[in-house]
């Protein structure tokens, strides 16, 4: 009738709730391999070409030219 006993089994579930986001995001590129490179490239592409778009967009305008 030790109440300590029945502690550890309700602490072991919560064990991999514990891994970090980042742990889980590796394994599932590792797991998915050439889909998760085509969408981080697809991902790159859209962010350097929305901060191209932003820079052409905020550029100064000189006088004279």
């Amino acid at each position: 009738m030790s109440e300590p006993s029945s502690a550890p089994p309700a602490a072991a579930p919560a064990q991999p709730e514990r891994q970090s986001f980042v742990k889980l995001a590796m394994r599932n590129m590792v797991r998915k391999g050439r889909q998760s490179l085509f969408h981080f490239g697809l991902t790159a592409l859209g962010l350097t070409g929305f901060l191209v778009l932003i820079a052409w967009l905020g550029r100064p305008q000189l006088p004279g030219g």
